[in-house]
Protein backbone atom coordinates (compact mmCIF):
# COMPACT_ATOMS: atom_id res chain seq x y z
CA UNK A 1 0.00 0.00 0.00
CA UNK A 2 2.77 2.39 0.97
CA UNK A 3 4.60 1.57 -2.29
CA UNK A 4 1.42 2.32 -4.27
CA UNK A 5 0.99 5.69 -2.55
CA UNK A 6 4.61 6.60 -3.31
CA UNK A 7 4.18 5.52 -6.94
CA UNK A 8 0.99 7.54 -7.32
CA UNK A 9 2.70 10.54 -5.72
CA UNK A 10 5.58 10.33 -8.19
CA UNK A 11 3.17 10.03 -11.13
CA UNK A 12 1.06 12.94 -9.85
CA UNK A 13 4.15 15.08 -9.29
CA UNK A 14 5.43 14.31 -12.80
CA UNK A 15 2.07 15.18 -14.36
CA UNK A 16 1.87 18.30 -12.22
CA UNK A 17 5.31 19.37 -13.40
CA UNK A 18 4.58 18.82 -17.11
CA UNK A 19 1.23 20.58 -16.84
CA UNK A 20 2.92 23.72 -15.59
CA UNK A 21 4.67 24.43 -18.89
CA UNK A 22 1.47 25.29 -20.80
CA UNK A 23 2.23 29.01 -21.17
CA UNK A 24 5.76 28.39 -22.48
CA UNK A 25 4.64 26.03 -25.25
CA UNK A 26 4.62 27.11 -28.88
CA UNK A 27 0.84 26.86 -29.30
CA UNK A 28 0.29 29.16 -26.32
CA UNK A 29 2.87 31.64 -27.66
CA UNK A 30 1.13 31.52 -31.06
CA UNK A 31 -2.16 32.26 -29.29
CA UNK A 32 -0.59 35.27 -27.55
CA UNK A 33 0.62 36.63 -30.88
CA UNK A 34 -2.81 36.19 -32.46
CA UNK A 35 -4.32 38.43 -29.79
CA UNK A 36 -1.53 40.91 -29.10
CA UNK A 37 -1.36 43.95 -31.38
CA UNK A 38 1.35 46.00 -29.67
CA UNK A 39 3.99 43.36 -28.89
CA UNK A 40 5.43 40.01 -29.98
CA UNK A 41 5.95 36.85 -27.94
CA UNK A 42 8.59 34.22 -28.57
CA UNK A 43 10.54 31.40 -26.97
CA UNK A 44 12.57 32.65 -23.98
CA UNK A 45 12.42 29.49 -21.88
CA UNK A 46 12.53 25.78 -22.61
CA UNK A 47 8.85 24.68 -22.79
CA UNK A 48 9.70 21.90 -20.31
CA UNK A 49 10.38 24.56 -17.67
CA UNK A 50 7.80 24.25 -14.90
CA UNK A 51 5.50 26.99 -13.69
CA UNK A 52 7.22 26.66 -10.33
CA UNK A 53 10.60 27.56 -11.89
CA UNK A 54 9.13 30.69 -13.46
CA UNK A 55 7.48 31.75 -10.21
CA UNK A 56 10.87 31.38 -8.49
CA UNK A 57 12.13 34.23 -10.68
CA UNK A 58 9.50 36.56 -9.21
CA UNK A 59 9.41 37.81 -5.65
CA UNK A 60 8.58 41.50 -5.34
CA UNK A 61 5.87 42.57 -2.90
CA UNK A 62 6.18 46.11 -4.26
CA UNK A 63 2.68 46.36 -5.77
CA UNK A 64 0.94 45.31 -2.57
CA UNK A 65 3.14 47.44 -0.31
CA UNK A 66 2.59 50.54 -2.48
CA UNK A 67 -1.18 50.11 -2.18
CA UNK A 68 -0.90 50.00 1.62
CA UNK A 69 1.77 52.69 2.00
CA UNK A 70 1.25 55.95 3.85
CA UNK A 71 0.78 58.97 1.59
CA UNK A 72 3.77 60.51 3.38
CA UNK A 73 6.06 57.99 1.67
CA UNK A 74 5.06 59.20 -1.81
CA UNK A 75 7.30 61.86 -3.29
CA UNK A 76 5.45 64.46 -5.32
CA UNK A 77 7.93 67.36 -5.33
CA UNK A 78 11.63 68.11 -5.08
CA UNK A 79 13.29 71.52 -5.38
CA UNK A 80 15.58 69.93 -7.98
CA UNK A 81 12.54 69.32 -10.21
CA UNK A 82 12.18 73.03 -10.92
CA UNK A 83 12.35 74.03 -14.58
CA UNK A 84 12.62 70.40 -15.74
CA UNK A 85 11.48 69.80 -19.30
CA UNK A 86 10.17 66.28 -19.91
CA UNK A 87 11.11 64.96 -23.37
CA UNK A 88 8.77 62.67 -25.29
CA UNK A 89 11.55 60.08 -25.47
CA UNK A 90 14.27 59.40 -22.93
CA UNK A 91 16.91 56.70 -22.43
CA UNK A 92 19.20 57.00 -19.40
CA UNK A 93 21.90 54.98 -21.20
CA UNK A 94 22.24 57.80 -23.74
CA UNK A 95 21.91 60.66 -21.26
CA UNK A 96 24.64 59.30 -18.97
CA UNK A 97 26.83 57.32 -21.36
CA UNK A 98 29.73 57.30 -18.91
CA UNK A 99 27.74 55.22 -16.40
CA UNK A 100 28.28 51.69 -17.69
CA UNK A 101 25.96 50.05 -15.15
CA UNK A 102 22.76 51.66 -16.49
CA UNK A 103 22.33 49.31 -19.44
CA UNK A 104 23.90 46.24 -17.85
CA UNK A 105 21.55 43.25 -17.88
CA UNK A 106 22.18 41.04 -14.86
CA UNK A 107 21.13 37.49 -13.95
CA UNK A 108 19.48 36.89 -10.59
CA UNK A 109 19.86 33.11 -11.02
CA UNK A 110 17.52 30.58 -9.42
CA UNK A 111 16.50 33.05 -6.73
CA UNK A 112 13.55 35.41 -6.28
CA UNK A 113 15.86 38.37 -5.68
CA UNK A 114 14.46 40.63 -8.40
CA UNK A 115 13.55 43.16 -5.69
CA UNK A 116 17.23 43.34 -4.66
CA UNK A 117 18.45 43.72 -8.26
CA UNK A 118 15.94 46.41 -9.20
CA UNK A 119 16.87 48.55 -6.20
CA UNK A 120 20.64 47.98 -5.92
CA UNK A 121 21.10 48.45 -9.68
CA UNK A 122 19.17 51.73 -9.69
CA UNK A 123 21.13 52.90 -6.63
CA UNK A 124 24.45 52.16 -8.40
CA UNK A 125 23.32 54.11 -11.48
CA UNK A 126 22.24 57.05 -9.34
CA UNK A 127 25.53 57.09 -7.48
CA UNK A 128 27.44 57.17 -10.78
CA UNK A 129 25.28 60.05 -11.99
CA UNK A 130 25.59 61.97 -8.71
CA UNK A 131 29.40 61.65 -8.70
CA UNK A 132 29.73 62.39 -12.44
CA UNK A 133 31.26 58.97 -12.98
CA UNK A 134 33.72 58.94 -10.07
CA UNK A 135 31.73 55.97 -8.77
CA UNK A 136 31.10 53.63 -11.70
CA UNK A 137 30.49 50.06 -10.56
CA UNK A 138 27.81 47.70 -9.30
CA UNK A 139 26.52 47.64 -5.75
CA UNK A 140 26.02 44.35 -3.94
CA UNK A 141 22.81 42.47 -4.73
CA UNK A 142 24.25 39.79 -2.43
CA UNK A 143 24.25 42.00 0.66
CA UNK A 144 20.77 43.40 0.20
CA UNK A 145 19.30 39.97 -0.64
CA UNK A 146 20.70 38.15 2.36
CA UNK A 147 21.41 40.80 5.01
CA UNK A 148 18.21 42.84 4.96
CA UNK A 149 15.97 40.66 7.10
CA UNK A 150 13.30 43.37 7.31
CA UNK A 151 13.11 43.39 3.50
CA UNK A 152 11.60 39.93 3.27
CA UNK A 153 12.86 36.42 2.70
CA UNK A 154 15.95 36.62 0.50
CA UNK A 155 15.50 34.30 -2.48
CA UNK A 156 11.84 33.91 -1.55
CA UNK A 157 11.01 37.54 -2.22
CA UNK A 158 11.20 40.99 -0.66
CA UNK A 159 9.92 44.55 -0.52
CA UNK A 160 11.75 47.19 -2.62
CA UNK A 161 10.89 50.15 -0.36
CA UNK A 162 12.45 48.27 2.55
CA UNK A 163 15.61 47.83 0.47
CA UNK A 164 15.86 51.61 -0.07
CA UNK A 165 15.24 52.09 3.65
CA UNK A 166 18.13 49.70 4.32
CA UNK A 167 20.37 51.75 1.99
CA UNK A 168 19.56 54.92 3.95
CA UNK A 169 20.13 53.39 7.40
CA UNK A 170 22.79 50.73 6.87
CA UNK A 171 24.27 51.49 3.45
CA UNK A 172 25.32 48.98 0.80
CA UNK A 173 28.75 47.74 -0.24
CA UNK A 174 30.00 47.31 -3.79
CA UNK A 175 29.64 43.93 -5.47
CA UNK A 176 29.81 42.67 -9.04
CA UNK A 177 28.40 39.61 -10.77
CA UNK A 178 28.87 35.92 -9.98
CA UNK A 179 32.55 34.89 -9.72
CA UNK A 180 33.67 38.35 -10.86
CA UNK A 181 35.56 39.16 -7.65
CA UNK A 182 34.58 42.76 -8.37
CA UNK A 183 33.71 44.93 -5.38
CA UNK A 184 33.41 43.91 -1.77
CA UNK A 185 30.61 41.33 -2.00
CA UNK A 186 29.94 39.94 -5.52
CA UNK A 187 26.72 37.99 -6.13
CA UNK A 188 27.11 34.34 -5.17
CA UNK A 189 24.03 32.81 -6.82
CA UNK A 190 24.96 31.10 -10.13
CA UNK A 191 23.36 32.57 -13.27
CA UNK A 192 20.79 30.68 -15.38
CA UNK A 193 21.76 31.04 -19.05
CA UNK A 194 20.39 28.77 -21.79
CA UNK A 195 22.82 26.15 -23.08
CA UNK A 196 23.57 25.51 -26.78
CA UNK A 197 20.43 23.35 -27.02
CA UNK A 198 18.22 26.08 -25.61
CA UNK A 199 17.77 24.46 -22.22
CA UNK A 200 17.70 26.63 -19.10
CA UNK A 201 20.66 25.51 -17.01
CA UNK A 202 18.68 25.97 -13.77
CA UNK A 203 15.52 24.14 -14.86
CA UNK A 204 14.45 21.42 -12.46
CA UNK A 205 16.97 22.42 -9.83
CA UNK A 206 15.82 23.55 -6.38
CA UNK A 207 15.73 27.25 -5.61
CA UNK A 208 18.95 28.67 -4.20
CA UNK A 209 18.96 28.42 -0.42
CA UNK A 210 19.34 31.72 1.39
CA UNK A 211 22.96 32.55 2.08
CA UNK A 212 24.35 33.54 5.41
CA UNK A 213 24.81 37.30 5.68
CA UNK A 214 28.56 37.82 5.31
CA UNK A 215 29.81 41.02 6.90
CA UNK A 216 33.22 41.06 5.23
CA UNK A 217 34.74 41.67 1.80
CA UNK A 218 35.36 38.36 0.04
CA UNK A 219 35.62 39.79 -3.52
CA UNK A 220 38.19 42.56 -3.60
CA UNK A 221 39.77 41.90 -0.22
CA UNK A 222 41.73 45.15 -0.30
CA UNK A 223 38.46 46.95 0.47
CA UNK A 224 37.35 47.77 4.00
CA UNK A 225 33.85 46.41 4.61
CA UNK A 226 32.66 49.28 6.81
CA UNK A 227 34.17 52.06 4.70
CA UNK A 228 32.86 50.57 1.45
CA UNK A 229 29.21 51.20 2.32
CA UNK A 230 27.32 53.76 0.22
CA UNK A 231 24.16 55.45 1.50
CA UNK A 232 21.01 57.21 0.33
CA UNK A 233 19.65 60.24 2.17
CA UNK A 234 16.05 59.00 1.90
CA UNK A 235 13.66 56.42 0.45
CA UNK A 236 10.30 56.95 -1.23
CA UNK A 237 7.56 55.85 -3.59
CA UNK A 238 6.90 58.02 -6.60
CA UNK A 239 3.54 59.28 -7.78
CA UNK A 240 2.91 58.82 -11.49
CA UNK A 241 3.39 62.55 -12.06
CA UNK A 242 6.83 62.57 -10.42
CA UNK A 243 8.39 59.47 -12.02
CA UNK A 244 9.82 61.20 -15.09
CA UNK A 245 11.03 64.23 -13.13
CA UNK A 246 12.82 62.00 -10.62
CA UNK A 247 14.49 59.90 -13.32
CA UNK A 248 15.61 63.02 -15.23
CA UNK A 249 17.01 64.50 -12.01
CA UNK A 250 18.61 61.51 -10.28
CA UNK A 251 18.59 58.53 -12.67
CA UNK A 252 16.90 55.11 -12.96
CA UNK A 253 14.44 53.82 -10.37
CA UNK A 254 12.97 50.48 -9.30
CA UNK A 255 9.55 49.50 -10.64
CA UNK A 256 7.36 46.60 -9.48
CA UNK A 257 4.46 45.12 -11.41
CA UNK A 258 2.10 42.15 -11.60
CA UNK A 259 3.35 39.37 -13.88
CA UNK A 260 0.95 37.25 -15.93
CA UNK A 261 1.67 34.04 -17.80
CA UNK A 262 2.15 35.76 -21.17
CA UNK A 263 4.97 38.05 -19.93
CA UNK A 264 7.77 35.40 -19.70
CA UNK A 265 7.52 35.04 -23.49
CA UNK A 266 7.93 38.77 -24.27
CA UNK A 267 10.25 39.48 -27.22
CA UNK A 268 9.57 42.96 -28.60
CA UNK A 269 7.11 45.85 -28.77
CA UNK A 270 5.09 47.46 -25.98
CA UNK A 271 3.77 44.88 -23.54
CA UNK A 272 0.07 45.00 -22.66
CA UNK A 273 -1.37 42.04 -20.75
CA UNK A 274 -3.30 39.55 -22.87
CA UNK A 275 -7.00 39.45 -22.12
CA UNK A 276 -7.09 35.92 -20.67
CA UNK A 277 -3.62 35.81 -19.11
CA UNK A 278 -3.33 34.34 -15.61
CA UNK A 279 -1.55 35.99 -12.68
CA UNK A 280 1.80 34.49 -11.60
CA UNK A 281 3.26 36.91 -9.05
CA UNK A 282 5.02 40.22 -8.43
CA UNK A 283 8.28 41.23 -10.11
CA UNK A 284 10.76 44.11 -9.77
CA UNK A 285 12.87 45.64 -12.55
CA UNK A 286 14.76 48.85 -13.30
CA UNK A 287 13.08 51.75 -15.12
CA UNK A 288 15.56 53.64 -17.34
CA UNK A 289 13.40 55.62 -19.75
CA UNK A 290 10.25 56.07 -21.81
CA UNK A 291 8.93 56.87 -25.26
CA UNK A 292 6.20 56.05 -27.77
CA UNK A 293 5.99 53.21 -30.26
CA UNK A 294 3.23 53.21 -32.90
CA UNK A 295 1.37 55.74 -30.77
CA UNK A 296 1.58 53.63 -27.58
CA UNK A 297 3.40 55.35 -24.66
CA UNK A 298 5.82 53.03 -22.86
CA UNK A 299 8.30 52.69 -20.03
CA UNK A 300 11.72 51.26 -20.92
CA UNK A 301 12.81 48.55 -18.46
CA UNK A 302 15.90 46.47 -17.67
CA UNK A 303 15.07 42.96 -16.44
CA UNK A 304 17.39 40.66 -14.44
CA UNK A 305 16.79 37.36 -16.30
CA UNK A 306 20.00 37.75 -18.38
CA UNK A 307 20.40 39.17 -21.88
CA UNK A 308 19.02 36.03 -23.59
CA UNK A 309 15.53 36.97 -22.38
CA UNK A 310 13.22 39.39 -24.17
CA UNK A 311 14.73 42.22 -26.21
CA UNK A 312 18.37 41.62 -25.17
CA UNK A 313 17.27 41.61 -21.56
CA UNK A 314 15.06 44.72 -21.83
CA UNK A 315 11.34 45.27 -22.40
CA UNK A 316 8.79 48.02 -22.92
CA UNK A 317 5.48 48.18 -21.06
CA UNK A 318 2.55 50.50 -21.61
CA UNK A 319 2.81 53.80 -19.72
CA UNK A 320 0.00 55.97 -18.38
CA UNK A 321 -2.69 53.30 -17.93
CA UNK A 322 -1.19 51.66 -14.81
CA UNK A 323 -0.60 48.48 -16.81
CA UNK A 324 -0.12 45.63 -14.35
CA UNK A 325 0.05 48.31 -11.58
CA UNK A 326 3.45 49.52 -12.78
CA UNK A 327 2.66 53.26 -12.77
CA UNK A 328 1.78 53.17 -9.07
CA UNK A 329 4.59 50.91 -7.77
CA UNK A 330 7.93 52.66 -8.25
CA UNK A 331 10.60 53.40 -5.62
CA UNK A 332 13.80 55.39 -5.30
CA UNK A 333 16.24 57.21 -3.06
CA UNK A 334 18.81 60.00 -3.47
CA UNK A 335 22.46 58.96 -2.97
CA UNK A 336 24.74 60.57 -0.41
CA UNK A 337 27.96 61.62 -2.15
CA UNK A 338 30.09 63.21 0.58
Amino acid sequence: MARLIILLSVVFFSVYQTEQAYFLEKNYIDMINEGASTWKAGMNFDPKTSKEDIIKLLGSTGVESAKKASIDLFKTHDDAYENIWIPRKFDARKKWRHCRTIGEVRDQGHCGSCWAFGTSSAFADRLCIATDGDFNQLLSAEEITFCCHKCGYGCHGGNPIKAWEYFSKHGLVTGGNYKSEEGCEPYRVPPCPRDKDGNNTCAGKPMEKNHRCTRMCYGDQDLDYDQDHKYTRDYYYLTYGSIQKDVLTYGPIEASFDVYDDFPSYKSGVYIKSENASYLGGHAVKLIGWGEEDGIPYWLMVNSWNAQWGDNGLFKIQRGTNECNIDSSTTGGVPVTN
